[in-house]
């Protein structure tokens, strides 16, 4: 029942901007966390960055700086703003949100394409 559903990707040039949303539904009263996992052709997933109900970020060293993490919690929304974005930024962005139960839940992602 619980479901995430991204948007916001798409094609964008290097040095140029994106923002991904991430709404929640059907979602556990108690959320630990909701964030971001990218994953690059050939890679494994990989944090992007993440944001407790307190509001307490981590981002990823490549992305520190670039990139902007915030939430609503009361809409169980949460989005990432990309900046200054490079190609090696190009990957299947995907959404996930940690229940206070250990439980993970995952989107179906959303492509995000940084090329001239």
């Amino acid at each position: 029942q619980v479901q995430l559903v991204e948007s916001g990707g798409g094609l964008v040039q290097p040095g140029g901007s994106l923002r991904l949303s991430c709404a929640a539904s059907g979602t556990p009263k108690s959320i630990y966390a909701m964030g971001w996992y990218r994953q690059a052709p050939g890679k494994q997933r990989e944090l992007v960055a993440t944001i407790t109900a307190g509001g307490i970020t981590v981002y990823a060293e490549d992305v520190k700086g670039r990139f902007t993490i915030s939430r609503d919690n009361a809409k169980n929304t949460v989005y990432l703003q990309m900046k200054s974005l490079k190609p090696e930024d190009t990957a299947v962005y995907y959404c996930n949100l940690a229940s206070h139960i250990l439980a993970q839940y995952w989107g179906q992602g959303t492509q995000v394409t940084v090329s001239s």
